[in-house]
């Protein structure tokens, strides 16, 4: 009998995907949601044999060279464009795995209460980064305020601005600073990211992105590992009704999941 129940539990065992109880999976996030949803992540992802730990940057750039040289073993901070950004620059052989959530883009400002405020020739910081910048730029487009060239995609620049009805001068910073540059400028694009940890709530915004396009984030991994046995277990255990519930009542619709 003995010998039978240890045949069975070793035979399904076997059925089990094949990863090392405890499996170090390193996940590179920008602080705030990003990392904050990772930690509930953490505990779900240990049932399924991974030992799942946050490495938090401050920035978008450094993510993705820690991907690539394999200081990580994936993260979960950015969207396509900005991916197949870098990619495109850097050469990375990095590729998505899985859609997560989605931060729409707010407009915030200290000065003022709504944007027709703002006065001609106020200051707009916005994210110096091409892809982030670009959505700052097509956020204030689809409001109105000013007009970019045809077909410019989703990376539009400053030069690309063919109309600026309110002389509006775009300053371009560091989009961790973002929020910081609300106390030198009229007002400031911020990712919902930034915006949460600076204590900004969605409610604070004086224009705010429509919850479209493409800006629906992702977990990212090396080409190379995009089909081993803990990248199947990281995603499920992301997009899982625990972490959904999670985020539903934590940030109450600044960030909204894309299952």
């Amino acid at each position: 009998m003995l010998r039978t129940l240890t045949l069975a539990v070793l035979l399904t065992a076997a059925s089990l995907p094949a990863l090392a109880q405890g499996q170090r999976v390193r996940v590179g996030a920008t602080p705030g949601p990003h990392a904050q949803i990772l930690e509930v992540v953490k505990p779900i992802a240990a049932k399924r044999g991974l030992d799942l730990q946050v490495v938090e940057f401050s920035d978008y750039v450094v993510p993705n060279e820690a991907l690539s040289s394999g200081e990580i073993e994936a993260n979960s901070f950015q969207n396509q464009p900005y991916l197949d950004n870098q990619k495109a620059d850097r050469g990375y052989r990095i590729e998505s795995v899985a859609q997560t959530v989605n931060f729409p883009m707010g407009v915030y400002s200290k000065r003022h209460k709504s944007f027709d405020a703002v006065p001609a020739g106020g200051t707009v910081a916005i994210p110096n980064d091409p892809t982030n910048g670009g959505r700052a730029l097509l956020l204030l487009q689809d409001k109105n305020l000013l007009k970019l060239k045809p077909n410019v995609g989703y990376k539009p620049t400053v030069a690309d601005i063919t109309e600026n009805p309110k002389r509006l001068r775009i300053i371009e910073v560091d989009a961790a600073q973002t929020p910081r540059s609300l106390d030198d400028v009229d007002a400031a694009a911020v990712n919902t990211n930034y915006a949460t940890a600076a204590g900004l709530k969605p409610s604070d915004a004086i224009l705010r992105e429509e919850p479209k396009g493409p800006y629906i984030n992702l977990i990212a991994v090396r080409s190379a590992d995009k089909d081993k046995p803990w990248v199947a277990a990281l995603v499920e255990s992301y997009r899982s009704p625990e972490v959904k519930a999670f985020i539903e009542g934590k940030f109450a619709g600044a960030v909204l999941t894309s299952w």
